[in-house]
């Protein structure tokens, strides 16, 4: 389950990768143009510390790009590269925003949505001590099996940042498809699959492979 709050964020998310989509080498677009969002999903951090939001994102003449986020209070440590920027929420304070692919909490998400099958995490609202679910934009489909046992994930210990970026842990071997739907992919593992206003037949979108 994932708790959200309603606020407002300077920047937005949108603003932050309008200016860093462009300098990322599996970006095509027009540099400068505004991103619009084409539909998100999340995963839940069970200790409660950090954001983990997937972003389908693109610009009005350009294809989908898929940007995983992570959202957290205090800048992670070792991970000056991944760091998409910093914004201001109204309730939680300044948060640092990286993508996911270089941060071990969603590498570890990733891997247990896939592998034990439990994809996409519920997302509410707290209204006035109330729990309101928000209705997801981006219907996910995962092959993996609920019983199967998930390997302690450790640390990513390699990303290779392509169109299909690899992230190497300890245990798990990760992909991350960039640009979903944009030709044949020939990826092994079990594979998370997604859809969305747009996009009505499914589509990779990740896949997980124990060592």
């Amino acid at each position: 389950m994932a708790l959200l709050h309603k606020a407002t964020l300077r920047p937005t998310k949108l603003d932050l990768l309008t200016t860093w989509l462009p300098g990322r080498p599996w970006f095509a677009g027009t540099p400068g143009a505004e991103v619009v969002s084409r539909g998100a999903y999340r995963f839940d951090d069970p200790a409660g510390e950090v954001g983990i939001e997937t972003m389908l994102v693109g610009t009005a003449d350009g294809p989908v790009h898929q940007v995983p986020l992570t959202y957290r209070a205090a800048p992670l440590d070792g991970a000056d590269s991944w760091l998409v920027g910093t914004t201001e929420h109204s309730v939680l304070g300044r948060r640092w925003v990286y993508d996911g692919c270089g941060d071990p909490v969603y590498a570890t998400a990733l891997a247990h949505a896939i592998l034990t099958g439990s994809g996409q995490a519920e997302e509410y609202f707290e209204v006035d001590g109330r729990r309101e679910a928000r209705a997801s934009t981006v219907t996910i489909v995962v092959d993996g099996a609920a019983d199967t046992p998930v390997p302690a994930v450790g640390a990513v210990r390699r990303v290779v940042d392509e169109d299909r970026t690899l992230i190497d842990t300890d245990t798990v071997e990760l992909v991350v498809v960039r640009r979903p739907g944009a030709g044949a992919d020939a990826s092994a593992g079990v594979t998370l699959s997604g859809s969305w206003d747009g996009q009505s037949a499914t589509v990779p979108l990740a896949y997980a492979r124990t060592r």
